[in-house]
């Protein structure tokens, strides 16, 4: 498989959905699905009435029927449910998840990669958090199974994804280490894919590895040993959507509050090439100059996501798409770098949109909840259990957990206002979750795009290639 020039990046919980990543797989270049909380976006999908039909299109490809029709027995709701009612909850993960936690994991994720590859021949990857631990494993594996070419994981070291791959790709039990808080002991979650399917199958083709890091240093850490060493790398600037790593040194804000990144920060292209695998440039990389620089100092191509979550293709609710189109055009839209405000202590891109939970108003009035629970922390307990606890549930339980009550202050909940953002968000009573809306800094791409117009993922792989002196080959829809 040839390198990519184009990575369309990993965004969000559903804006780098299946109809994103199939658009840009068509070009030819590397289209990537999100998957972080797919198991709640199929039970959400499937609790609206999955109305154009395409979750349980996908549901009827997978190998284990019995398993999906389960699914479709607990959250397919004809015709949706009704209005005012909330979503019907599902099971939260943790170090030894319940089995309908597990299939409802593996499927959202092998539904979500499925319809991304059909109709075409092009390459597909799905991305992960390093953070959310305890759902890689059953994730990781329902996409392999349906055909996953890439997986991309940050926010984090991910040193134990290489051999997680290796023994999933066989249907091997794995147990992939957990990090605890306070904890003098090793853990780990575990998962059995023979447990949990009901048909032997063969091995899968195993998807190359890119590692998602911040720095040559954290890479060269990775690349030296053959047992954390990725198939290649997304080496990510500051200014890129969504997290971005810590200030290297003290942390220092400037008067809007954002972290101060300085020459420590700023990605050396020469160490970097110097790896001998292949690598792409992230962050404030949408234009054709920006891939013709990268692939001059060595990089593969570029990852870009902003663009992308701002085409016609993006999972993003279309309200909420043209309303930042038309604040972009009118120079309003501000972005700003927020270290308080993800759960993860990493600082987190937030647009400032009023009605949405960005706003200092609507953020304090909302109820706090934890009821979804991908970014809690695993913490030692009095009696020497594990517990988990979010910066983003209730400030007097988290405060009980042994956490400090400083870091409730500003951290919101990124799991139900990222599916509010898709238009999943969850009624609790009179009161419907809110959006959080995370873009790259850098919109500069936008007056080549059609400024205020829709534009659509062919239109950013053409507006990056055609001009960078690429072949024409590289943008043509491969299914040709």
């Amino acid at each position: 498989m040839a390198n990519p020039v184009i990575i369309q990046g990993g965004m969000g919980v559903g804006v780098s959905g299946w109809r994103l990543a199939q658009a840009v797989a068509r070009t030819g270049q590397l289209g990537v699905v999100s998957g972080v909380a797919l198991d709640a976006v199929l039970a959400r999908r499937l609790q609206d009435g999955d109305p154009d039909g395409r979750m349980r299109h996908a549901l009827a490809h997978f190998p284990d029927p019995a398993m999906a029709q389960r699914v479709l027995d607990r959250f397919y709701v004809p015709g949706g449910i009704p209005a005012g009612k909330p979503y019907r909850p599902i099971a939260l993960m943790g170090l030894r998840p319940r089995r309908p936690g597990l299939e409802l994991t593996v499927l959202g994720n092998f539904a979500e990669v499925v319809l991304a590859k059909e109709g075409h021949d092009g390459p597909v990857g799905v991305n992960y958090l390093e953070k959310i631990q305890l759902a890689t494993p059953p994730a990781v594996y329902g996409a392999m199974l349906a055909g996953a070419d890439y997986v991309l994981m940050g926010a984090g070291l991910p040193t134990d994804i290489p051999r997680l791959l290796d023994d999933l790709a066989e249907h091997r039990p794995v147990a992939l280490p957990v990090t605890v808080h306070g904890a003098t002991e090793p853990h780990a979650v575990r998962f059995d894919p023979a447990d949990l399917l009901g048909v032997a199958l063969p091995p899968v083709p195993r998807p190359r590895f890119l590692a998602i890091v911040s720095s040559a240093t954290l890479a060269l850490y990775l690349a030296r040993d053959s047992a954390t060493r990725p198939d290649g790398f997304v080496v990510e600037s500051p200014i890129a959507g969504g997290h971005s790593a810590r200030p290297r040194g003290t942390m220092v804000l400037n008067a809007d509050g954002d972290p101060v990144y300085g020459p420590r920060d700023r990605i050396d292209l020469p160490k970097m090439a110097a790896l001998g695998l292949p690598f792409w440039v992230a962050g404030g990389q949408c234009s054709p100059a920006h891939v013709a620089a990268s692939r001059a100092a060595g990089a593969a191509g570029v990852q870009v996501g902003t663009a992308f979550a701002l085409c016609e293709e993006s999972g993003l609710d279309p309200a909420w798409r043209q309303r930042l189109l038309d604040d972009a055009a009118q120079g309003t839209l501000v972005v700003r770098n927020q270290p308080g405000v993800s759960p993860t202590g990493f600082p987190f891109k937030v647009v400032n949109l009023p009605g949405t939970t960005a706003e200092e108003a609507l953020h304090a009035g909302r109820p706090r909840q934890c009821d979804l629970g991908y970014l809690r922390t695993p913490y030692t307990q009095a009696d020497g259990r594990v517990g988990f606890r979010c910066p983003a549930e209730p400030a007097d339980e988290y405060v009980r957990k042994g956490g400090t009550l400083e870091d409730t202050v500003d951290s919101r909940c990124l799991c139900n206002g990222l599916m509010a953002t898709i238009g999943l968000g969850q009624l609790r009573g009179t009161y419907r979750e809110e959006p959080l809306i995370t873009l790259g800094q850098d919109l500069s791409f936008l007056p080549h795009l059609g400024a205020t117009g829709t534009y659509t993922a062919q239109d950013v792989i053409n507006f990056l290639l055609a001009a960078a002196g690429l072949a024409h080959s590289a943008t043509k829809d491969i299914t040709e």
